[in-house]
């Protein structure tokens, strides 16, 4: 490869308003020629890729300091939002408590700290407290603070939690020892996922490989130095993942791909146990697994793509036993379902409408639980305890806060333990939502989902945020944001494209939105922003889009088919050279992508990718404001995705419109850590999109 051109000198360090800026970086071009199916393709920033290089970070550097200067004149309005959306914030605070094994778990915040402290009290909530980690301890002295899954053993003893002090989400189980405060010496690298056996000793592990997929599952006896190989899952297409039922019968293992997936089972109590085959592997057919009694309980798409529940004996659960609960229905999806000793509970997607459907075993009757707005979104809380008479669920909308409800299955009756509070005087009828239907190219209906300030709706066009994902078969459900009412309050409506792609109304919908038809996801957001417009919700000239992630594949595909349809544009950590990711097979995660997205090695999926990868379809013409913003430690999508974005649109807009790149240099995927950290990051994004759309005040 030649010699690196230096970047364009820069003295922005003074710059005050956009007149004085100097002209913003200019990446070196060192092309590199790449040939695929007679496709030929000159890519002058692949170098950007060389993590290792001091031209990369000092590329990165400059449209960091590039970045900082043209938003200087928003330092105050920052400072003002940041204020703005904490204020509305209980900053000391605890999660609701829930019950197991004769302990009462809960998580509580303090005022000034960045991080959660997880604690317990024995019987009840009127025991002296139990730290059992805090961890503003374990960030001390770090910039970056991961911790996410972590499983306490059966009998209280032990706490294994797993940490990470990147961002690249390679993370290290340790085990403490909740009577001495002691952490063990154990220690459980590239750990994925965690189960305790029933004797609180063992614990079974999923490591990840190189490549971070998950492919050997491990089990491993406090203070034992070699741990035995439980299984191997070969097939570069697939994840392993391990847990245990609720009723703590069985450790189940699981391996699946975006279509497929395959279960062993493992009892409890009897750890060195070989793992158990429940269904053999048939490419498209997934099931899952849990336990109840004599009988597992599976949810399977044998015979259909929305799927049914059926349940089979313990000492036989092949398919040839399987008994079906419940049918499969063609506009229903069976998302997940929960057992426990006296009665179980589905969660299904009726047409998009989340409903909880409860079912008592002693008499076999069903009904749903009552939902109070059309507009809403609910699923299961955190149910721990296998006997019990109550269901625990949350239930929230763009208007209603985070809401916790028992529900008691014997009374049909609920008892509110905890609503989230919204501090400074928050009225939810001052606001009203609405789901909207767009018509896709094809005809097909496409919900949107819209919130805003009655008091500020003005009937005609508003400023208008709209937000999509439209991947893996993720639903958008609406949720609730106290943070979100920093622009409603100024008058911008929020909406939500409900998109194909993700699983807003189904796996038919998100197998309509992938592979060869990935298309329909960039068409139906752009048919509900047109639907939008058309309706007099907004215009052009007042409407931003955001999205993250998959989601800025999203934006970046949408803005160069429409780039006259948008004011400005916010794209997270955006998957946007899609072609070169998915050919480089030694990048993490890019093999088990394959079933969402093709196998650029063939030449149809190829023609497919090629089509929409929003990095190889750049072009000379004029684009709307965008902000890009990215993680230099992101595991999932590098950081370079976004910065090759950057570096050449730069040579191609026609357009004076800003073009800003923004890349933490301690984070990840999901962006800064703390909790006051990330609220300062949101309300730079939001500082943006207010300012470009005459709302910076």
């Amino acid at each position: 490869m030649k010699a690196f051109a230096p970047l364009v000198a820069m003295a922005i360090a003074s710059a005050t308003s956009a007149a004085e800026l100097p002209p913003p970086p200019v990446a070196a071009k060192v092309p590199v020629t790449i040939t695929k199916f007679g496709d030929k393709r000159v890519d002058d920033y692949f170098w950007l890729r060389e993590k290792e290089r001091p031209e990369v970070l000092e590329y990165l550097k400059a449209e960091n300091a590039f970045t900082e200067a043209a938003t200087k004149h928003l330092e105050g309005f920052r400072e003002k939002l940041y204020k703005e959306m904490l204020a509305r914030i209980k900053e000391t605070d605890e999660s609701v408590p829930y019950p197991y094994k004769g302990w009462w778990y809960y998580m509580r915040e303090v005022e000034g700290l960045q991080y959660p402290i997880y604690c317990r009290r024995k019987g009840s909530m009127e025991s002296p407290e139990e730290v059992m980690l805090d961890v503003n301890e374990l960030a001390r002295g770090k910039a970056y603070t991961g911790v996410d899954f972590f499983e306490v053993s059966p009998d209280g003893a032990y706490l294994a939690y797993a940490a990470d002090f990147t961002g690249y989400r390679e993370y290290t189980v340790y085990v403490k020892d909740l009577r001495s405060g002691e952490l063990l010496a154990d220690r459980l690298e590239r750990a994925d996922s965690i189960a305790w056996a029933a004797d609180g000793r063992t614990l079974f592990y999923t490591q990840q490989n190189a490549a971070k997929r998950p492919d050997r599952i491990f089990r491993h006896r406090l203070g034992q130095a070699k741990d035995a190989l439980v299984w191997e899952e070969k097939d570069e297409l697939f994840n392993l993942g391990v847990g245990t039922t609720r009723s703590g019968e069985w450790v189940v293992a699981t391996s699946a791909s975006k279509d497929t997936s395959e279960v062993r089972v493992i009892p409890a109590i009897q750890p060195d146990a070989p793992a158990r085959l429940v269904a053999k592997r048939r490419t498209g057919h997934e099931y899952y697994v849990d336990h109840h009694g004599t009988e597992f309980w599976i949810r399977t798409n044998d015979k259909g793509k929305n799927f049914r529940l059926v349940r089979a004996p313990l000492a036989d659960p092949a398919p040839r036993n399987w008994r079906q609960v419940l049918p499969h229905r063609k506009s229903v999806m069976l998302e997940d379902f929960d057992l426990f000793k006296g009665f179980w509970v589905a969660k299904e997607r009726d047409d998009g409408v989340l409903k909880l459907r409860v079912t008592d075993f002693a008499g076999g009757g069903h009904h749903y639980i009552d939902m109070p707005e059309a507009v809403y979104s609910t699923g299961p809380g955190t149910n721990a305890e296998f006997d019990t008479a109550l269901f625990r669920f949350v239930y929230q909308s763009y208007v209603t806060p985070r809401t916790t409800y028992d529900y008691d299955v014997g009374k049909r009756s609920r008892t509110l333990l905890k609503q989230q509070p919204v501090l400074g005087g928050y009225r939810p009828e001052e606001y009203e939502s609405a789901m909207l239907m767009a018509t896709a190219q094809d005809g097909t209906k496409v919900p949107v989902s819209l919130v805003w300030k009655k008091a500020l709706r003005t009937g005609g066009p508003q400023p208008l945020l709209l937000y999509g994902y439209g991947s893996y078969g993720h639903p958008m459900d609406v949720n609730f944001r106290s943070s979100r009412l920093s622009l409603l309050d100024r008058g911008m409506v929020f909406a939500i494209a409900h998109i194909r792609g993700g699983g807003d109304r189904g796996r038919l919908w998100y197998d309509d939105g992938k592979l060869a038809k990935k298309m329909n996801t960039f068409t139906d957001f752009i048919a509900a922003a047109e639907h939008l417009v058309a309706g007099g919700w907004t215009a052009p000239d007042r409407l931003a889009i955001q999205g993250g992630s998959a989601g800025g594949l999203l934006m970046g595909a949408v803005t160069n088919l429409r780039p006259d349809l948008f004011r400005a544009v916010v794209s997270e950590v955006p998957f946007v050279d899609v072609v070169n990711t998915m050919l480089d097979a030694t990048l993490p995660l890019t093999t088990q992508e394959y079933i969402e997205w093709g196998n650029p090695n063939v030449e149809k999926d190829y023609k497919v990718i090629r089509a929409y990868s929003p990095y190889d379809n750049l072009a000379a013409k004029a684009y709307p404001a965008i902000l890009v913003e990215a993680s230099l430690n992101d595991s999932q999508v590098p950081y370079w995705e976004a910065a090759k974005y950057v570096a050449k649109l730069r040579t191609l807009k026609t357009d004076s419109n800003v073009l800003l790149l923004k890349t933490i240099l301690e984070a990840g995927h999901g962006g800064a850590s703390g909790r006051y950290d990330s609220l300062k990051e949101l309300a730079f994004t939001y500082s943006f999109v207010l300012d470009q759309l005459g709302l910076a005040r």
